[in-house]
């Protein structure tokens, strides 16, 4: 299996499984001597651990991080970072009626096919739980972007059928980072209704970057948008995005889509503070689609290995829905994307 790698100048490369014994990650290129907030790093972990939300599920990790290399004294040495964690409360007895059949939804049917092999335990590779490891990097990118004055904030603006019509990004609520509480109490509501039930719901979550200066990305195959659209879609729970206004610009004139300017600026951010490719200056707004979690107890048509119809109920610990629990993954997974370009760019002194 390859392609556990991601980034040229800043690489991130994770490894572990969901209940194997840990993950972990290495990340390369990290410019020396910078001192580290380890504490800050933790509270990003803790944002993401499962038993951390209460919309999320009820499997509880401590998700404590282990440091192994790449500082002294809470500094930078310029040599890699690599970073574990232990999975302390892992039960893949949870799996063991999984072993002959594929679960609608997950990854079992194609890495079965691939490999002639899968982990029946949570996904193994393919679970939720690997993104631990890009948090972990993704909060040490966000520090090295914030140095630079670049920062990061996303928040849930649509659970099921209802939409946050504010953007109070100063006073999002505690549980989906929503930036309209109002849109985020009936969210939670909706999101305890589908847990009653034995379902899942997805959402779509919205990210802004503010400060990113003018020339990240480059033209044709290294743009900017298509480069954050890889890393936000290798994130297993997303099936689409969209930058600024997206699919609506589909139904608009040129004289209403084109972000005008004058001596001041520009008049609008219809493409998302990205053109051609390249960072403007303004605002990178982009919104990722997040599906429903796939493990749900409601009975479901799929067949077992020999090809035989069955109805699987599936078992176990998962999110009713995953969008609160993934907002710090789409921060983290914008955050190694834009360093590395960033470091591309300008490099590592800049």
């Amino acid at each position: 299996m390859g392609h556990n790698t991601f980034g040229n100048h800043f690489s991130v490369t994770t490894f572990g499984e969901s209940h194997g014994p840990a993950l972990g990650v290495i990340v390369d290129g990290v410019e020396s001597g910078f001192t580290v907030d380890l504490e800050a790093i933790q509270k990003e972990m803790d944002r993401r651990r499962p038993g951390g939300n209460p919309s999320g599920t009820e499997r509880n990790e401590i998700d404590k991080l282990v440091i192994l290399s790449g500082l002294y004294e809470g500094v930078t040495t310029g040599t890699p970072i690599a970073m574990i964690l232990e999975s302390t409360n892992q039960r893949p007895k949870d799996y063991s009626h999984l072993k002959d059949v594929f679960r609608p939804g997950h990854a079992d049917w194609t890495f079965y096919k691939k490999y002639g092999v899968r982990d029946i335990r949570g996904g193994g590779r393919s679970s939720g739980r690997e993104t631990s490891a890009r948090v972990a990097a993704g909060a040490l990118a966000k520090q090295l972007l914030a140095k630079r004055g670049i920062t990061i904030r996303a928040g849930v603006v649509q659970v099921g059928d209802i939409v946050a019509m504010k953007r109070d990004w100063e006073d999002p609520d505690p549980i989906l980072a929503c930036p309209d509480r109002e849109a985020a109490a009936s969210m939670v509501r909706l999101i305890e209704t589908v847990r009653k039930e034995n379902d899942s719901i997805g959402g779509v979550i919205e990210c802004i970057v503010r400060g990113a200066p003018v020339g990240l990305g480059e033209p044709v195959f290294g743009k900017l948008d298509a480069l954050l659209a890889h890393a936000i879609l290798s994130i297993g729970a997303v099936k689409g995005i969209q930058f600024g206004s997206g699919f609506a610009l589909s139904a608009m004139r040129g004289s209403q889509a084109n972000d005008q300017r004058t001596k001041d600026g520009f008049l609008s951010n219809h493409s998302g503070g990205i053109l051609g490719g390249i960072s403007s200056g303004q605002d990178i707004v982009f919104q990722a689609a997040i599906k429903p979690t796939s493990s749900i107890g409601i009975g479901q048509r799929t067949v077992d290995k020999e090809g035989n119809d069955v109805t699987l109920t599936v078992t176990g610990r998962h999110d009713p829905c995953i969008c609160g629990r993934a907002v710090v993954v789409i921060e983290a997974m914008t955050a190694i994307t834009l360093l590395d370009l960033y470091y591309t760019a300008f490099g590592k002194d800049a």
